[in-house]
């Protein structure tokens, strides 16, 4: 195993902090030698649970020139390390023996994407902006993507409509396209996607952040108004929002 591996942490969970990381080095030597992989660059980050927030972790590696990421949460460190290899010993698996769907339903991932309310008083806002250059790709490699990455949700150009789009995980088959505006179904797909046949509502962030706080889903896909341009509105394990947006 070739390995660089890097932890980040607050300075008062210094100690926390190297704790997961020394487990981190531990557990992914076993798996790699297990699933015969090289890996490389390995990355943890660790927050603090504050008021209602759990532990979080994100696990950011290269399995065999894969790059892989993987988020978990927990109420305490324990819980913590056991999702984290679950989780790894997953992406291990799939890096040996090559991509294939995950299973729906995820009950483990519904247990560790559940979003606590923010502390009582605090309004839910947006608290954190990423523009990524978007990558221009079929459904089913975004989908690919989705997986390797441990997202909910992956925003990606869609070549078939030139338009932004997203793959999702929801029913009955846990991979779903949906395109700003309204399409046909994804040409030639070895994904089992289902289909979004509308388009998406053209908001400004207000109206977004409104939209996703009246609702229990995890995110909302939503357009720019103007410029048409596909955008994430999130929910964060600190129960706050984040949002997506491609690289003007």
């Amino acid at each position: 195993m070739s390995e660089r591996a890097e932890a980040v942490g607050t300075p008062v969970r210094e100690g926390l902090t190297a704790t997961v990381g020394t487990w981190l080095g531990e557990c992914i030597a076993r798996l790699a030698a297990g699933a015969q992989a090289s890996v490389a660059a390995v990355r943890i980050r660790l927050t603090p649970a504050a008021g209602p927030a759990p532990l979080v972790a994100q696990v950011n590696a290269e399995i065999s020139g894969r790059r892989i990421r993987v988020q978990v949460a927990a109420p305490h460190l324990n819980a913590l390390l056991d999702r984290l290899a679950g989780r790894l010993a997953k992406c291990f698996a799939q890096a040996s023996r090559g991509w294939s769907p995950r299973p729906w339903p995820d009950p483990e991932g519904t247990a560790v994407r559940a979003v606590p309310p923010v502390l009582p008083g605090v309004e839910p806002r947006i608290v954190r902006v990423k523009t990524p250059q978007l990558v221009w790709c079929s459904p089913a490699v975004a989908a690919m993507t989705m997986d390797a990455m441990d997202y909910d949700v992956h925003l990606f150009t869609d070549p078939d409509t030139e338009r932004d789009a997203v793959v999702y995980r929801v029913g009955p088959t846990g991979y779903r396209v949906a395109r700003t505006v309204a399409a046909g179904p994804p040409q030639r797909s070895g994904v089992p996607l289902t289909l979004s046949a509308h388009g998406v509502p053209r908001l400004d962030e207000a109206q977004a952040v409104e939209r996703l706080r009246r609702t229990e889903s995890p995110f909302l896909f939503f357009a720019r108004p103007g410029s048409d341009r596909g955008r994430v509105l999130y929910r964060r394990f600190d129960g706050h929002y984040g949002l997506i947006e491609g690289a003007r």
